[in-house]
C-alpha cells in the first residue's frame, strides 16, 4: 500500500498553496519605505572603448539620487571563479577582473558601464537613457567564433590575454598517449562534430535585489533572487566589496525558478548595496526580460569533436574528445567547473570503456559570460557520448540496445572507477535499460512506424542512457579538482517546548519542494505529523550554513545534515528518556515517536521528553543541558550516480521537417525516494527542457555580436503542445552506499537524458524514410535545418 505520510509518501507540496494562490513573496513584491530605485546602463555594442561618459545632464534630471560608473569601483574587489582550472602544461587559468560595473572597455551587448539612482523607476529609467546617449562608446570588431578567436592575437576580449584563450585542459593527461594508441590500432572510429547549443535560462521571476544599510550598526542586507545565499555573502563581503562577512545578511525570499543562473553573484547586487550605503536609503534593482535576455548567465555553447574507437561487434575501446568551450565575455562563478569537472569526469557514461581522453579549452568571446544550466556539463558531455555510440551502431549495422547493454559496467563490478577519475558506487544500468524497452513497448514499434508512414509521416525512435555526478559537495575531492571553497553542508533541527519543530537548512528552494520533503523525513524519523515541521531557508542571519540548491545536492548533502541532526536530538532523547523512565539508556529504544525501555510497557513520548527538556523538573540537570535543539554538518565521501534509461519516438513531416516528439519513456534509478511525486514533477520539468534545447532554443549573436534571438518572440520557448505526456519509472533503485538517506538526486535528469534521445529519434525517423546521407543534425532540430538536411 502507498504511504499516507513520511519517506517514500507522495504528500502534496506544502509551497504550492501559497504559490498558486498568489500569496508568494518575491524580492519584487517587497516594498521597503523609502526606498529608490536602479536602472543599468548597458552597453549597445559587443566590444568597444569607453572614451568617456557624461553623467552631468543625467545627474540634473527629476528625481535623480546618484549616478555611479565603473570608475566608482574600481579599487574595489572583482567577482571571482570559484574554481582554479591549471591547463595542461601546469599553467593556471587566465584569470581577468570582472568589475561591478565597466570600465575601460565594455565586452558584451548588456555589460553594464553605469547605474542610476532614482526616486522613481521611470525617472531612473529615462536618467540611464540619457547616460547611454551622451556616452562615447569606440567599437571594435567582435569576437564571437570560438575557434577564430583562439587564432587572432590581434583582437582580444581582454588586453592581457592575446590568445582568448582562458585554459587549455586535458583530462586525464595521463590518458593521453594510451588513448592515441588505441585510436592508431583500432578496427573501427566513428568521429562526430557537434554543437551543443546556447541556451538562456529563462527563469519565471527575473533577477531582483533589494540592498540596504543600517548606519547606526554598520549592517548590510541584500534581499535578492539567489540559489546560494551564503555563497552571494561570501562572494560580497570578501571579494567585491570588503564587507565584514558578520555584517552582511543575505536573504532569497521565495525564488520564481532558477535552473543554475540564480546560483552566481550578479555585479548589481553589489551596486544596490554600494548605493543604500551612499544614499542612506534602501535601493532595488528588477531585471525587465530583454536585460535579462542580455546579461544573466546563458547555458551549454560547446562546439565537440568526439571519436570512439571500437570493436567490428561494438566492443567500446576508448573515447576522445577535443571541445571549445565558450565562456563569454567574463568568468562567472561556475563557469570553469562545468566544461572540465563536471562535464570531463563523466565521458565514460556508464560504460566500461578502458581508455578515455578529454580536452577541454575555454575561450573569451564577446557574448553573454556562461555558467552553469540545468544538468550543468553532465548534458553536455552525454550529448556527444549518445550521439557518437548512435552513430557508430548505424555505421556497423548494430542493434542501440545491444550495444549499450554489452558495453555497460554490470553489477557485479561496482564500485567501479572509470578511467576518468570517478568511483561509481552502485547502479544497475541493465536494469533501467529494460524497464525503458518495457515501457516504451519497443516490440511494437514497427507496428507503430507503418502506422505513421499510412498517413505521409516518419516515425523514429531513439535512445540515451545517461549517468550524472550528483550532491556536488566532497570537500576532499573538489579540493584536488580546483575548487576554492568546501561545498559541505549544514542543518538545524530545533525541536520547540511544545513539540513542533522548525528546520534551518542550508539547501535553498526555488521549485524543488523542500518545504514538503524535508519534513516528511523528520516526522519518519521523530514520528511526528508533517505538519509540525517547518522548513527555514534563504536566509543566512536564521541558517548555520549552506552552499545552496544546485548539481542535485540538496537531499544528497543538506538532507543529510538534518537527518545527522536529528540522530543527535533522538540521542539526546534517549538520555532524556533514561531519567525519566529510571531505566538504563542502553536500554532506551526509540519507535514511531515513543522513546520506551524495553520489554517493558513503560514509555514517553516525544512531545513529553520535548517538553521536559525545556521545562526542566525532572531532568538530569547535573550531566544534560536544558533544550532540544541540534545542529549537524555534512560533507559526503563522494558524489551520487543517478543513472537512466530514456527513449524517445517522434513523428517527422517529410514535407516541412516539423518533428513532433509522441512518446518519452524516462527510467530512472535516483536511489532511494523519498516522495515520488516530487520526484516525477522533477523529471517531466527536466525533460521539457531538453525537449526545448533539442527542438527549439537557441541564442544567436551575429557577426557583430548583436542578440539575435533577445525576447519570446525570437527565442523559442517549449509550450505545452511541444511536449507529450511523459512516462516516467523510478523502480529500478539502487541506494547510494555512502548516505544514509540511500538518495542520489534527481532534479537534473531529465534535462541531461532527453537531448540525444530526441535527436538520435529524428535521425531515426529519417533513416527509416530512406534518407541514410543524414548522420547527424545540430540542435534545435528545427523544421528549417530538417528540411535542410533531408534536401542535401
Amino acid at each position: 500500500m502507498p504511504k499516507d505520510y513520511g519517506i517514500g509518501a507522495s504528500s502534496k507540496r506544502r509551497e504550492d498553496v501559497r504559490f498558486l494562490t498568489g500569496r508568494g513573496q518575491y524580492t519584487d513584491d517587497l516594498s521597503i519605505h523609502g526606498q529608490a530605485h536602479a536602472v543599468m546602463v548597458r552597453s549597445n555594442v559587443a566590444h568597444g572603448k569607453i572614451v568617456s561618459i557624461d553623467t552631468s545632464a543625467a545627474a540634473a534630471m527629476p528625481g535623480v539620487l546618484a549616478v555611479f560608473t565603473g570608475e566608482d569601483f574600481k579599487d574595489v574587489g572583482g567577482n571571482p571563479a570559484g574554481w582554479l582550472i591549471k591547463s595542461r602544461n601546469g599553467e593556471p587559468m587566465r584569470e581577468p577582473k570582472r568589475p561591478v560595473l565597466a570600465h575601460g572597455k565594455v565586452r558584451h551587448v548588456g555589460d553594464a558601464y553605469a547605474a542610476v539612482i532614482a526616486e522613481t523607476y521611470e525617472q531612473a529609467k529615462a536618467a540611464a537613457q540619457q547616460i547611454a546617449d551622451d556616452a562615447v562608446i569606440d567599437e571594435l570588431p567582435a569576437i564571437i567564433d570560438m575557434k577564430a578567436a583562439a587564432a587572432d592575437a590581434s583582437n582580444r576580449v581582454h588586453d592581457e590575454i592575446p590568445d582568448n584563450i582562458c585554459f587549455d585542459w586535458g583530462w586525464i593527461e595521463d590518458n593521453r598517449a594510451a588513448v592515441d594508441a588505441v585510436f592508431k590500432s583500432a578496427p573501427h572510429i566513428t568521429t562526430l562534430e557537434l554543437v551543443n547549443n546556447r541556451l538562456v535560462p529563462n527563469a519565471m521571476e527575473p533577477r531582483a535585489s533589494i540592498g540596504e544599510y543600517f548606519p547606526g550598526t554598520g549592517d548590510y542586507k541584500l534581499t535578492t533572487t539567489s540559489q546560494n545565499p551564503h555563497l552571494t555573502r561570501l562572494l560580497v563581503a570578501a571579494f567585491v566589496m570588503g564587507i565584514p562577512e558578520n555584517k552582511l545578511t543575505v536573504v532569497a525570499p521565495d525564488v520564481g525558478g532558477g535552473f543554475g543562473s540564480k546560483i552566481y553573484h550578479y555585479g548589481e547586487e553589489a551596486l544596490v548595496l554600494a548605493a543604500a550605503k551612499k544614499l542612506g536609503r534602501a535601493v532595488r534593482w528588477t531585471a525587465e526580460r530583454s536585460e535579462s535576455f542580455l546579461s544573466d548567465a546563458h547555458g551549454r555553447d560547446h562546439v565537440t569533436k568526439i571519436e570512439l574507437a571500437c570493436e567490428k561487434d561494438g566492443t567500446f575501446l576508448a573515447f576522445r574528445t577535443e571541445t571549445y568551450a565558450n565562456v563569454g565575455a567574463y568568468l562567472s562563478n561556475f563557469s570553469t567547473a562545468t566544461p572540465t569537472f563536471l562535464h570531463g569526469t563523466l565521458m565514460a557514461g556508464p560504460y566500461k570503456v578502458p581508455h578515455v581522453y578529454v580536452n577541454v579549452k575555454t575561450i573569451f568571446t564577446n557574448t553573454a559570460p556562461v555558467d552553469a544550466y540545468r544538468g550543468a556539463g553532465r548534458p553536455e558531455a552525454t550529448f556527444s557520448l549518445e550521439r557518437v555510440i548512435d552513430k557508430m551502431c548505424r555505421e556497423l549495422g548494430l542493434d542501440q540496445f545491444e550495444v549499450r547493454r554489452k558495453n555497460f559496467i554490470t553489477p557485479d563490478m561496482f564500485p567501479y572507477t572509470t578511467p576518468v577519475g570517478l568511483a561509481y558506487d552502485t547502479g544497475n544500468y541493465q536494469a533501467t535499460l529494460a524497464k525503458a524497452i518495457e515501457m516504451a513497448d519497443v516490440a511494437g514499434f514497427d507496428k507503430r512506424a507503418a502506422a505513421s508512414k499510412a498517413k505521409g509521416r516518419l516515425r523514429g525512435m531513439g535512445l540515451s542512457t545517461w549517468i550524472e555526478a550528483c550532491g556536488i559537495a566532497p570537500s576532499h575531492l573538489v579540493g584536488v579538482l580546483g575548487s576554492r571553497v568546501g561545498l559541505y553542508d549544514a542543518a538545524t533541527v530545533r525541536v520547540n517546548a511544545t513539540g513542533n519543530i522548525s528546520v534551518m537548512v542550508g539547501a535553498h528552494s526555488h521549485g524543488q519542494g523542500h518545504e514538503t520533503v524535508f519534513p516528511q523525513i523528520v516526522a519518519e524519523r521523530l514520528g511526528v505529523p508533517e505538519s509540525s515541521v517547518e522548513i527555514v531557508h534563504g536566509d543566512t542571519s536564521k541558517i548555520p550554513f549552506g552552499m545552496g540548491s544546485y548539481g542535485s545536492r540538496s537531499l544528497a548533502v543538506c538532507g543529510v545534515a538534518m537527518n545527522k541532526a536529528i540522530d543527535k536530538i533522538v540521542a539526546k532523547g534517549k538520555k532524556i528518556a533514561a531519567h525519566m523512565l529510571e531505566a538504563s539508556e542502553g536500554d532506551i529504544t526509540f519507535e514511531d515517536g515513543k522513546f520506551s525501555v524495553a520489554g517493558t510497557d513503560k514509555a514517553k513520548t516525544f512531545g513529553e521528553i520535548a517538553f521536559s527538556a525545556y521545562v526542566p523538573h525532572n531532568y538530569p540537570l547535573e550531566t544534560l543541558e536544558p533544550g532540544l535543539e541540534e545542529t549537524a554538518f555534512y560533507d559526503p565521501a563522494n558524489f551520487t550516480y543517478p543513472a537512466g534509461a530514456y527513449i524517445c519516438e517522434v513523428e517527422l513531416d517529410p514535407d516541412t521537417g516539423k518533428v513532433d516528439v509522441v512518446a518519452f519513456h524516462c527510467a530512472d534509478d535516483f536511489g532511494n525516494i523519498m516522495n515520488p511525486m516530487i520526484v516525477e514533477g522533477q523529471v517531466h520539468g527536466g525533460v521539457g527542457q531538453g525537449i526545448g534545447q533539442a527542438l527549439l532554443e537557441n541564442t544567436t549573436y551575429d557577426e557583430n555580436g548583436q542578440l539575435l534571438t533577445g525576447s519570446f518572440m525570437d527565442y523559442a520557448m517549449p509550450r505545452a503542445s511541444d511536449v507529450p505526456f511523459y512516462n516516467v519509472d523510478y523502480s529500478c533503485q539502487t541506494p547510494c552506499t555512502h548516505n544514509p538517506l540511500g538518495v542520489k538526486g534527481c532534479g537534473e535528469a531529465g534535462a541531461i537524458g532527453s537531448p540525444p534521445a530526441v535527436v538520435n529519434a529524428v535521425i531515426d525517423a529519417l533513416h527509416r524514410g530512406g534518407m541514410t546521407h543524414v548522420t547527424h543534425i545540430n540542435m534545435p532540430v528545427s523544421p528549417g535545418r530538417v528540411w535542410q538536411a533531408i534536401n542535401g
